[in-house]
């Protein structure tokens, strides 16, 4: 069994993740934790998630609970992830990452963390995405040297970066099977008189709209063919029960920075 511990529970990931917390056999939630004085410290988790009462209340501060846990999961914002580590750090507990839009130097902070503990951090928790990411490898090393390479995301109306972290992570992924650097090869717009595509590049188009969840597409394009890989998610629990996979695994991991590959054992 695996102790869990959620920041910003009352967060759309936060209360996704208490679903599948309770619906996990193998994971006991112990504890959800809000900012010190919201209007949700007190109520009981399970009525936040909108499950039904399950006999524990979220807390402004997770200390009273730090025994209690083994692993905790922050799928919050990025300038609480600082703050959040140190926790961690200072209570000795492994932690999942699913923050997005982190910058260069919130990925060093997170790397000096794991000298300390075990992080896993991801760009998308779903199993879908990280075999996406495998495969875009397989098609990078045969098709990437010839072929016109671009990615294209969808998301809902309410997210605030862009490209999306997991648009990124697959941009990565080609590019360093290519043995590209992403920073020098990323287009990540075209507006006006462009000229002719740019060959050894790969370009990024972002769609906001409505409520979709995550659509994500590789495209390798060359003369006379195309291949496309294609993942769309339909709800987030799945990158909830993807975060509790993570979890169960890196509960007995020694302190290091681990991906969602390393958990799904395609490294």
């Amino acid at each position: 069994m695996t102790a869990i511990g959620i920041f910003g529970a009352n967060g759309r990931m936060g209360r996704v993740l208490i679903d599948a917390a309770d619906s996990d056999s193998l994971v006991e939630l112990k504890a959800a934790s809000v900012r010190a004085g919201s209007a949700w410290v007190g109520m009981d988790v399970g009525e936040l998630a909108g499950i039904g009462k399950k006999s524990l209340v979220v807390t402004g501060d997770l200390n009273a609970a730090a025994s209690y846990i083994d692993v905790v999961i922050d799928f919050t914002l990025p300038a609480a992830l600082e703050s959040n580590l140190a926790w961690c750090i200072k209570h000795k507990k492994a932690i999942v990452v699913g923050t997005t839009g982190l910058t260069e130097n919130h990925k060093a902070i997170l790397a000096q963390a794991a000298r300390s503990i075990p992080i896993v951090f991801a760009a998308n928790y779903s199993v879908g995405v990280n075999l996406m990411l495998n495969l875009v490898r397989q098609a990078a090393k045969v098709m990437g040297q010839s072929a016109d390479i671009e990615i294209v995301e969808t998301h809902h109306r309410f997210k605030k970066d862009a490209p999306s972290g997991t648009a990124i992570a697959i941009g990565e992924a080609i590019a360093d099977e290519l043995n590209w650097d992403l920073n020098q090869c990323a287009v990540y717009a075209r507006e006006g008189d462009t000229g002719e595509r740019q060959q050894n590049t790969i370009g990024f188009a972002t769609v906001r709209a409505g409520d979709v969840v995550g659509d994500h597409t590789a495209l390798f394009a060359d003369l006379g063919e195309r291949l496309e890989i294609t993942h769309k998610a339909s709800s987030r629990l799945t990158f909830a029960k993807g975060a509790m996979k993570a979890a169960k695994w890196l509960k007995n991991q020694p302190a290091g920075l681990y991906s969602m590959e390393d958990v799904l054992g395609f490294k």
